[in-house]
Order: C-alpha cells, then structure tokens, then sequence
C-alpha cells in the first residue's frame, strides 16, 4: 500500500492522467483527513475552486489541495512527534497515565478524524494548517467554554452522529465534533442544556 508521500508524487506527475492524479489525491485522505475523508475532500474542493464530483479537474486546482493538504500534515506531524517525545519524558518521570487531552490524541494518531465534522459540507473556513494551529494551541491551554476552532460559543450535544464519536458536542458554526477535554464541565452541560430545550420545545 502507497504512503502518503509516493501517493503525492502521483498527483504531481504530469505524465499520469488526470483521473488517475485526482485518485491518488483522494487516496492521500485516507492517510491525513483531518476532518474525517469525505469533509476534507469538500474542504479541499472548496478552497481550490474544484467540484467533488468532476473526475477532471484542473490540474493547477489539484496540486493547490495539494499542497494544503500537505501543508497541514507537516505541521500535524511535528506536533506529534512532539507529543510523543514528551511522553517519553514524562514515562521516565513515573507519569505513566496520560490527560485526557493526550488520552483523546491517541485515538487521533496520524492525522484522520482529528476533528471530525457533523456534515461532510460543513467544515471550518481557512486553511487546514491554520485550523490546527488553532486546536493545538486549544490542546496547550487547556478547557474552554467555546469551539476551539472558530471561538463561538454555540455548542449542541448530538447523540446521532453517524461516524466515530457517535456523540458528543459540535458546533453550530463550524461543524466540527469538539474534542470532549477541550471544553470545560459548563460549557458541556451548556450544550446539553441546548438539546433538553430544543426537545421541550417540540413537545
């Protein structure tokens, strides 16, 4: 199976046909696809003028996602490989229990579904990287009462979520399922609180 780095040569070789280049794009999305695989490749479609369904695209517009996509998982990396060598340290300190924080990234390791997204269409605006510069920066400070990612607080708690987690809390504005340490025991009952009224109301 080709790893990310040959299945990103493919999409930049000239000589493979386009269909072939996109492929191989789509194929990268199953290595790194931050917000879960069918969200990043609309994200990625819209930011660089391409629609998720032409087979032959633009050739240009393939290598700019790209190049985003590669962007982001450079700096994903390096944030792990920060995040393991920490825990080396922290192992040989006797701290052999990780945060919940460190506990919920494990489940993220190499890039897929780091913050998965409600609606495949729904996804945060601005680049991959600058999105996950945002959510590092939310892991390093700790809980909040808002989305990590666009810092509104409009959180609902979902419980019929279709993809991995099943539940828990997204938000309004930019569709992303927030990471449950990254917002304190109030802005989680806040959201919970959003789902009894909504069902009171319908009643």
């Amino acid at each position: 199976m080709a790893g990310f780095r040959a299945l990103a040569r493919e999409v930049r070789n000239p000589r493979r046909h386009i269909t072939a280049r996109r492929t191989s794009l789509r194929k990268c999305l199953e290595r790194f696809a931050p917000y879960g695989h069918r969200a990043t490749w609309h994200h990625l479609c819209t930011r660089s003028g391409m629609t998720p369904e032409d087979r032959r695209p633009d050739p240009l517009r393939l290598l700019t996602a790209l190049e985003e996509l590669e962007e982001a998982r450079t700096l994903w990396l390096a944030y792990e490989a920060d995040f393991a060598a920490r825990r080396r340290q922290e192992k040989l300190l006797g701290i052999r229990q990780p945060s919940a924080v460190d506990d919920w990234h494990l489940r993220t390791w190499g890039g897929c579904d780091i913050i998965p997204c409600e609606s495949p269409s729904t996804h945060p605006d601005g680049r991959l990287a600058d999105v996950l510069r945002r959510l590092i920066a939310a892991m390093e400070s700790g809980p909040g009462a808002a989305c990590p990612v666009c810092t509104r607080p409009g959180l609902v708690w979902r419980e019929d979520l279709d993809r991995y987690p099943s539940a828990g809390p997204v938000c309004a504005d930019c569709g992303i399922v927030v990471p449950l340490p990254l917002l304190t025991t109030e802005a989680l009952a806040a959201a919970r609180r959003v789902v009894r009224m909504s069902r009171y109301a319908a009643v």
